[in-house]
C-alpha cells in the first residue's frame, strides 16, 4: 500500500484493510477523488503544501467567532460527511463519502459543541456539530474563490 503525496496517511488509515492504497488505484481510494493525489499528480507536492496553506488561511479570514484553524489533515468523506436537517425537513449530505477533503475539528472554548471545517479545491463548509457528530448545523458552505 503506498500513497501518491507522501502524506503517510495510507498507513495510518483504519480502512486500510479495504483498501489497496492511492497509488494503486490512481489517487482514487474509496473510488471518489483525493485532494492531495490529484493536486500533487498533476501539480507537485509544493503545490499541494501552498494549496494546505491557501485554504487555512482562507477559513481564518471568515470571520466566524472562535474558529481558528492552524493546519488541515486529509480526512475521508465516510468519516466527515454528515447529515444536515434543512428548514423544510428534509437532511442533505453535501459531501461524497468516496472522496478525500482537507479538514479538522476545532474545539470552542466555553462551548460544548464544535466545529467541523472540510474544503477541497471548489468549496468550504463549516458546521457545528455536538459530541460524536450530533445534531450537525451548516454554518457556511460556499464556493472558493480560487476555485
Amino acid at each position: 500500500m503506498s500513497e501518491i503525496c507522501n502524506m503517510d496517511c495510507c498507513k495510518s488509515c483504519p480502512r486500510r484493510a479495504e483498501c489497496p492504497g492511492c497509488a494503486e488505484t490512481g489517487g482514487r481510494p474509496y473510488g471518489g477523488d483525493c485532494i492531495a493525489a490529484r493536486c500533487v499528480g498533476e501539480k507537485g507536492h509544493e503545490t499541494f503544501l501552498t494549496l494546505k496553506k491557501t485554504l487555512v488561511e482562507e477559513i481564518n479570514g471568515l470571520g466566524i467567532p472562535d474558529l481558528h484553524v492552524d493546519d488541515l489533515n486529509l480526512l475521508p468523506g465516510y468519516f466527515v460527511n454528515l447529515e444536515y436537517p434543512l428548514p423544510n425537513g428534509q437532511t442533505v449530505k453535501l459531501l461524497s463519502d468516496g472522496n478525500i477533503y482537507l479538514g479538522n475539528q476545532i474545539e470552542r472554548p466555553s462551548n460544548e459543541r464544535c466545529y467541523g471545517v472540510v474544503a477541497d479545491a471548489e468549496y468550504i463548509l463549516v458546521c457545528e456539530y455536538g459530541g460524536g457528530g450530533t445534531d450537525p448545523e451548516i454554518v457556511l458552505y460556499k464556493r472558493r474563490r480560487e476555485a
